[in-house]
């Protein structure tokens, strides 16, 4: 049988980014313009016994990783993938997933990761989107079979028609029609020769959470993430002290990325990884293996700062903890700053193209400093990072004719870590893209008198009550400095009368049952306007719903505070 032909990938990776910017960006020197796996080998090379990876299994030095990664290319070529190829990986935080990213790296492939826990459905749209040739996961997952089903359906015609090869990983022998993870592992590598792809085109596939029907998939190139994501990094760390990198976000999330490309590849660091995050693993991780960095979600370091509580004393102090993925309020900013004793920088970042925080100086100079502005300041932007420019409202066609200082629009970005372009989804670049290759974020914000960014919330999150709106993202900042609250979210509910009402889900301290009536006094006392008052009130005792890649769940919450409100209202009478 003779298989499909393969879709060109300068088709499926099309750059929406004039390639006169992309060569300007690296001439300047914000791009290595290297490939991933030559940057990584290079590194390997100087400090062949420098640790790579710390995981469940013990320490991984560079050139154990290194030789673990060529095995796995060479096993991947002799059973057909090639450069250009997508590959699939499923895998738990670890050295597995580390070196598949270096081994596909090392291949010219293209990697999309998506975290442990997604759907069948998921997966298979993901795969089938990208055209991915192969794929490694998990033989058994949480009762779950991932590898085996996989395989199946790829024997169902028309299911999976690109998908060749199916790794699984984890013990024991190899489901039918899957390839065992630890035999490719032990192949003979030393004909192999690493390919050299261009360090402008396609080498990881990020998978975004958007609000589509379908996850999003977007393209990075090499520069983009060593040179763009890797300078984001960069102004964070110490001088002369390589990162080492405690990831409580799984590698395969879009903040992941960071991960191999940029903490290995990029910088020569140290990763340190929990297979699955719980806060007394990762307050263990943090004594034990002394990062220098944290890299998590709020909601992550909240539960930490809940079990710290209990405990006699904090861990060393990193030198700062990396939250992003959901807003970082005052409150938890400051009791972080307190409890670890570091720098905490509040990083706004998405899959589909933007990054900005501040520098470490900024961030301690900032830290207890009450702030009075519209929305979170999040930093200056960094043009080694991204340029970003705020579109009026409504419209925004052209990022040249931007809003004034102070004024607030869609943020849109572009600059050395803009990806190629969405995988798969025409639509999406165009609605997501402009012709110059500016990203439009979807988000709302404003850029201060200072040059700082300001991020205000979601557009799409929006609340429309009675025809005016109401940002949740600024009702959250206030109530999270009420003292019964611990975090929260809000949401719009439906309502036959107003459209939508807004409705505050909190997770409440412990001991604490925070009402309607106070949250609203506290809003008051804040001179928050009464129509932006919340006037439902969620008490979430579990704490907030996550999705696969660790960012709350508002579209889970949504749905639950509906129920709540319609059950209380069917009570009423």
């Amino acid at each position: 049988m003779t298989p499909p032909s393969r879709t060109p990938s300068a088709a499926l990776f099309h750059d929406l980014v004039p390639e006169a910017l992309r060569r300007g960006w690296a001439a300047e020197g914000h791009c290595p313009d290297l490939d991933l796996y030559a940057l990584f080998r290079a590194h390997r090379i100087a400090a062949p016994h420098a640790t790579a990876v710390i995981d469940a299994a013990g320490e991984v030095s560079y050139a154990e990783l290194d030789d673990r990664a060529r095995c796995l290319a060479a096993g991947l070529a002799a059973h057909g993938v090639r450069p250009g190829d997508v590959v699939g990986v499923a895998l738990p935080n670890g050295r597995d997933a580390v070196t598949a990213d270096l081994a596909l790296a090392a291949l010219g492939a293209v990697v999309l990761p998506f975290p442990v826990g997604r759907g069948r459905r998921e997966a298979r749209s993901l795969l089938g989107r990208s055209g991915a040739r192969a794929v490694i996961a998990l033989a058994g997952h949480r009762g779950a079979e991932p590898a085996r089903e996989l395989a199946a359906l790829a024997a169902v015609p028309g299911e999976l028609p690109e998908l060749r090869t199916v790794v699984a990983a984890g013990p024991g022998p190899a489901p039918a029609l899957c390839l065992s993870l630890a035999e490719l592992l032990h192949t003979d590598a030393t004909a192999f020769t690493p390919a050299r792809p261009g360090p402008d085109t396609a080498a990881r596939i990020l998978v975004s959470s958007g609000s589509e029907a379908e996850p999003k998939m977007v393209a990075y190139s090499h520069n983009a993430l060593a040179g763009g994501r890797g300078n984001g990094l960069a102004s964070l760390l110490r001088p002369g002290t390589p990162p080492r990198c405690l990831f409580l976000v799984p590698l395969a999330s879009a903040f992941g990325s960071a991960g191999t490309a940029v903490t290995l590849a990029r910088h020569g660091g140290t990763l340190v990884l929990l297979d699955r995050f719980t806060p007394g693993a990762a307050l263990d991780a943090l004594r034990a293996h002394r990062p220098t960095h944290v890299l998590g979600v709020p909601t992550m370091v909240r539960m930490m700062l809940d079990r710290l509580a209990d405990e006699p004393a904090p861990p060393a102090a990193p030198t700062a903890l990396i939250l992003g993925g959901a807003a970082l309020d005052a409150a938890t900013r400051e009791e972080a700053r307190r409890a670890f004793g570091c720098a905490v920088v509040n990083l706004y970042g998405s899959a589909d193209g933007v990054n900005c925080h501040g520098d470490l100086d900024e961030c301690a100079a900032a830290e207890g400093i009450p702030d009075a502005g519209p929305g979170i300041v999040v930093g200056r932007p960094d043009p080694g990072v991204c340029d970003i420019r705020i579109a009026p409202l409504p419209g925004g066609n052209s990022p040249t004719a931007g809003a004034a200082c102070g004024e607030a629009g869609e943020i849109l970005a572009r600059g050395p870590m803009t990806p190629l372009c969405y995988v798969g989804a025409p639509e999406l670049n165009m609605r997501y893209r402009t012709a110059g290759g500016w990203v439009r974020t979807g988000d709302l914000g404003m850029l201060d008198a200072t040059g700082a960014l300001r991020v205000i919330g979601r557009l799409k999150d929006i609340v429309i009550r009675g025809g005016a709106n109401i940002s949740p993202a600024e009702v959250e900042g206030q109530l999270a400095s009420h003292p019964d609250v611990r975090e929260v979210l809000c949401v719009g509910v439906p309502d036959p009368l107003m459209g939508e009402r807004l409705a505050a889900c909190v997770v409440p301290r412990p001991g604490r049952a925070p009402e309607l009536a106070g949250l609203c006094a506290h809003l008051d006392a804040r001179g928050l306007e009464r129509r932006k008052h919340p006037e439902h009130v969620l008490l979430v005792t579990d704490g907030l719903p996550l999705t696969p890649a660790g960012k709350p769940d508002r579209a889970a919450l949504r749905a639950r505070a509906a129920a709540a409100v319609q059950a209380e209202q069917v009570r009423a009478g």
